[in-house]
């Protein structure tokens, strides 16, 4: 089947089908731009992440993985809570939904805690825009579900999913293995950075910098060689010497000058003259090129240069300023996509509990003696109540709060 064949399969339905429910499907096409190959043991719809390999050893040199640690460790190293939405009846029957949900965020499967789960989510999230995390509901009143790290480059989409939940959404496709697993959209949480119309995949922040990180290599390498070699920049030039003349010269030069921190004498007809072959200075290790490039390299993370290292330009008044900027620009923006992501696909869409929802407690207010003044005032005017002010807070009901609510 040809690339054109493949791609029209993939957009079939796409104006006047009807889908097994009857209904109408969306009369607009499907990822129009993508014309990408086909990958074998995949579906004829399932559409591959490009480059992961790549991609993963780029992000275990030192710059990269300095960027990569500023956003994941901060946001892993978060506080979160579960907490009713503001529209919410506060109830028994959701306290202790929240509680069972505060279960298994706190030990998401046997072997992982929260924190162990999210770091390789981020990774992928930051490296190449396609975290992953497979969702198994098990029946348990104290803990529904359980939520197991994946390999966001084995997943593939299918592009003509027409959102029935019973049909598969992706496809996880291992080399070696004899087949593909089809994974529901309830089954698997998939978080893409900088969502675009053109193709189901994100952009991750690596994948933009990866030019730059490559450019930064070359640049690295060259300056390292040239200062490891220690290679003199200059040479003698002896008019009118004879060859034994020029050996004698040498040695001598070799066992009584070099490393002996002596002055040397020459006595001959003419003054020798100097050779340079270069300057010998920073400027040839290109010290400024490189400084450029991490500039590009931290704008492609959003992050201020400061954090990879480059602080001449800091003073004591900025570095505050830097610091806000690079949460705002750079933490703020994942940290929410994860928290909607869990949201959405762990409580919404694996349990059917639309009226709770999971945030970072970080992501609320960044002075939380303000957020407390704050609360006690609205408590104070009678806005709201002493329970709302503890669910706000991530803090269960009060005894005589919950029996007066029931």
């Amino acid at each position: 089947m040809g690339v054109v064949e493949r791609v029209r399969g993939a957009m079939r339905g796409w104006k006047g089908d009807v889908d097994a429910t009857g209904e109408g499907q969306r009369k607009t096409q499907m990822l129009p731009a993508v014309l990408s190959p086909w990958r074998p043991g995949a579906s004829v719809n399932a559409l591959p992440k490009p480059t992961p390999a790549n991609l993963r050893r780029f992000a275990e040199m030192p710059m990269a993985r300095r960027a990569i640690n500023v956003v994941k460790d901060r946001i892993a190293s978060m506080d979160w809570q579960v907490r009713a939405k503001s529209d919410a009846v506060v109830s028994e029957e959701l306290q202790q939904r929240l509680q069972a949900l505060r279960n298994v965020f706190a030990a998401p499967n046997p072997h992982d805690s929260f924190r162990t789960l999210l770091e390789p989510l981020l990774e992928d999230v930051i490296v190449g825009g396609f975290g992953a995390a497979e969702i198994e509901t098990t029946g348990d009143a104290d803990s529904p579900v359980r939520l197991w790290s994946v390999d966001g480059a084995t997943i593939a989409m299918d592009g003509s999913w027409n959102g029935d939940a019973e049909q598969p959404r992706y496809l996880q496709t291992v080399i070696g293995a004899a087949k593909s697993v089809p994974l529901l959209d309830r089954e698997l949480m998939y978080v893409r950075l900088n969502a675009r119309s053109y193709t189901p995949f994100g952009l991750g922040r690596l994948e933009v910098a990866f030019e730059t990180i490559n450019h930064f290599l070359s640049a690295h390498r060259y300056a390292a060689k040239l200062a490891s070699n220690g290679v003199a920049q200059y040479a003698l030039w002896l008019d009118e010497v004879t060859p034994q003349q020029q050996e004698r010269l040498t040695r001598w030069w070799q066992d009584e000058v070099e490393g002996s921190a002596q002055v040397p004498i020459l006595s001959t007809k003419t003054k020798p003259e100097v050779l340079r072959f270069a300057g010998g200075t920073d400027a040839d290790l290109r010290l400024q090129w490189q400084e450029f490039l991490l500039r590009v390299m931290a704008n492609a993370f959003d992050l201020p240069p400061m954090l990879l290292g480059l602080e001449h330009d800091v003073n004591r008044s900025t570095a505050g300023e830097l610091a806000e900027q690079a949460f705002q620009s750079a933490i703020v923006p994942v940290a929410k996509l994860v928290a909607e992501h869990l949201t959405r696909d762990v409580i919404a869409k694996a349990l059917g509990w639309t009226d709770v929802e999971f945030v970072f407690n970080d992501l609320l207010s960044r002075d939380s003696a303000d957020e407390a003044d704050l609360q006690i005032k609205l408590l104070n005017a009678g806005v709201l109540s002493v329970g709302e002010v503890r669910a706000l807070r991530g803090l269960p009901m009060l005894e005589a709060a919950s029996q007066q609510v029931s």
